[in-house]
């Protein structure tokens, strides 16, 4: 008899590195794990890398892809969002800001019951469609009081796409809450994300079947639930944060603690959250990022910009780390054959001078990212540079720069476009210079440390100590920050840095995630007094939890007194599938509790989940005033579905 061995894929795209895990179904094990680095502009070029390295006799027998990925936070962080078209139908607020490149105001819109307001101005949409379809990426369409009533949103969708095929995105297909401006900003933000995510999703799929892999494909969400990776594709906001999301839950499946703090070191970050007897905390508020509210619901978390590969930089007698990303110089003489040469050979730069771009170890390489509408002095310096670093020294001797802080602003506008990629020294670097990572080169470490410890009138081994110092306190500050968000920054700091004879105990385990953080482990123990651990595979810990991602979905339908002056009949059912009206409470109700049902059923089908294998929960909550004699004015009808997808590997 032949035993067939089903296999699950995790796949983890974060802003340095793209990890993937091949994990046994029959025991959770993991057999294989890999990492490649993140490649820019095509992250899907990285993916492909990373899943050439994995064991092909596995990956064959691979009947479940779970992906998880920071591009969408970065994205929206970074403002490299796609531009979009943004029509609000009728009373949005005109005084606020709006995060699209165009937006219109238009009438229509519906009242608490979902009655029609107004009529919906369709000429209009239409001409602004026309106006707008040859520069805009996708549609936002946001209507007052779409929840209660989707038709009008509904409607412009449909006259959108007898003009043009480009995306739409409605407001209540991603929230059902009444803040009409924040279901605006969430449906805009969600359209900026579509071309992104199309290409990222669309490569991991064209990927998966090109070698001939027949499986059910999910993505991580932000709450850390999973879901069908084609919807990604509609809702790719759902997936902002799912990179921490996968982090948190990685660092419990592997350390083996259902209630734990994580700590997740990254190349560009690192990222605290907490998880309690097996369930992520979820801030209720839901997530803010790019300084946009949204009302899509997040874990927890404290992120800082503070990683492996951040930018290492003196400015007088101060060391600083971060908050950019460069590539550490360990690496870039492992990339570039006549790197370290350049690096050796570079000139000094004086103290005066020191800015954070303004580096004697800052090198600067051209991307892929195609340049336009670039100022004259922008092109000037862009041209100076080609696939092969040139040192900030090049650059001032060549331009005969006088004016620093112009230059300063050039790069900083240069690199936040995405055209130059920096490269400088790092706390990676550090840690080669003192043995305790090496991966890479470890002699262009120490050149690089040797310059920099000069300005601080330190030899290399105690500079790179005192960086090792610098970001054990900083990950331990992120830690008690998180735990403890009463204590303002300056307490937790003198405390932690043993001003006085006390420390902060933390009774939950603490985990550690990430390719270096075992060299960190004791220093952090000096720090804080708690059960510190770094599982196996804590180097793809990320990639393990986009993989054991529970499929969790919450369903809420409101049923509404249609009028006070006859509360015993003509009810209201609001739902993501419009709205039903009913003559008697109990037929709402089972029209809820069916509909609630058959929603997460469906959701749960196209997670590859059978309906014997998911649980469903259903609660009531109601609203009625004392001694009221008649059904309840405001009814909430909550069905919650719960399904394990690794169960259907076994």
């Amino acid at each position: 008899m032949v035993i067939i061995v089903h296999y699950g894929l995790g796949i983890d795209a974060g802003g340095t590195y793209t990890d993937a895990v091949i994990m046994r179904g029959s025991d959770g094990k993991v057999v294989d794990a890999q990492k490649a680095s993140t490649t820019y502009p095509d992250i899907k070029q990285g993916v492909k890398e990373v899943l050439d390295q994995l064991d092909q006799n596995y990956l064959k027998d691979v009947n479940l892809v779970s992906v998880s990925t920071t591009l969408s936070t970065n994205a929206l962080l970074e403002n490299t969002g796609r531009p979009v078209g943004l029509i609000l139908v009728g009373d949005h607020p005109k005084d606020r800001k709006y995060p699209a490149e165009d937006y219109i105001f238009v009438s229509g819109g519906h009242d608490t019951n979902g009655e029609e307001e107004y009529p919906l101005d369709v000429n209009t949409i239409k001409r602004y469609v026309q106006e707008t379809k040859h520069w805009a990426s996708a549609y936002a369409v946001s209507s007052y009081f779409g929840t209660r009533n989707p038709e009008h949103e509904l409607e412009v969708k449909e006259v959108i796409h007898a003009i043009t095929d480009i995306p739409v995105v409605c407001g209540h297909e991603l929230s059902h809450e009444l803040g009409v401006y924040e279901r605006a900003v969430t449906a805009c933000l969600n359209a900026q994300l579509i071309p992104i995510t199309h290409q990222f999703v669309n490569g991991v799929i064209s990927d998966i079947k090109r070698r001939g892999i027949n499986s059910r494909m999910l993505m991580l969400k932000c709450d850390g639930s999973v879901y069908n990776i084609e919807d990604a594709l509609e809702k790719p906001i759902e997936t902002i944060f799912s990179g921490p999301a996968a982090s948190i839950l990685g660092a419990s499946y592997l350390a083996k603690e259902e209630t734990c703090a994580v700590i997740d070191v990254g190349g560009t970050s690192t990222d605290v959250s907490s998880i309690e007897n097996g369930i992520p905390k979820v801030s209720s508020e839901g997530c803010k990022v790019g300084g946009w509210n949204t009302r899509v619901k997040a874990i927890k978390m404290e992120t800082s910009a503070l990683g492996g590969d951040s930018h290492v930089w003196l400015s007088e007698k101060t060391v600083n780390i971060g908050p950019r990303r460069v590539i550490p110089l360990c690496l870039a003489s492992f990339l570039y054959p006549e790197f370290f040469k350049k690096l050796k050979n570079n000139r000094l730069i004086l103290r005066k001078k020191l800015t954070e771009n303004i580096q004697q170890t800052k090198f600067l390489v051209r991307t892929g990212y195609k340049s336009t509408g670039l100022k004259n002095k922008e092109e000037e310096i862009l041209n100076l540079i080609d696939n092969n670093p040139v040192s900030i020294s090049e650059i001032v001797d060549i331009n005969n720069y006088k004016n620093i802080r112009d230059l300063n602003i050039i790069l900083d506008s240069l690199i936040n476009k995405r055209l130059l990629q920096p490269i400088g020294f790092t706390p990676t670097d550090a840690l080669h210079v003192l043995g305790e990572y090496t991966q890479w080169d470890k002699e262009a470490a120490e050149t690089g440390a040797f310059y920099l410890g000069k300005y601080m009138s330190m030899g290399k081994y105690e500079f790179c100590k005192y960086v090792k110092d610098l970001f054990t306190h900083n990950m331990a500050h992120d830690l008690v920050s998180f735990i403890i968000p009463t204590i303002s920054s300056k307490p937790i700091d003198r405390v932690l840095s043993g001003e006085y004879p006390i420390k902060f105990k933390i009774d939950i385990p603490v985990i550690l995630l990430g390719a270096p953080v075992s060299a960190y482990i004791d220093d952090l123990k000096t720090k804080i007094d708690a059960k510190i651990s770094v599982p196996h595979n804590a180097n793809v810990g990320n990639a393990v939890g986009a993989l054991v991602g529970k499929s969790v979905t919450k369903v809420d339908i409101l049923i509404k007194v249609a009028s006070l002056a006859n509360p015993d009949k003509d009810f209201l059912v609001f739902s993501s599938k419009g709205r039903k009206r009913f003559e008697n409470y109990g037929e709402a109700v089972d029209h809820a509790i069916e509909l609630g049902k058959q929603i997460i059923l469906d959701y749960e089908k196209r997670c590859g989940i059978n309906k014997d294998e998911t649980t469903i929960n259903v609660s009531k909550q109601s609203i009625a005033p004392d001694y009221w004699a008649h059904p309840p004015i405001e009814t909430i009808v909550t069905v919650v579905g719960f399904g394990n997808p690794l169960l259907q590997l076994k």
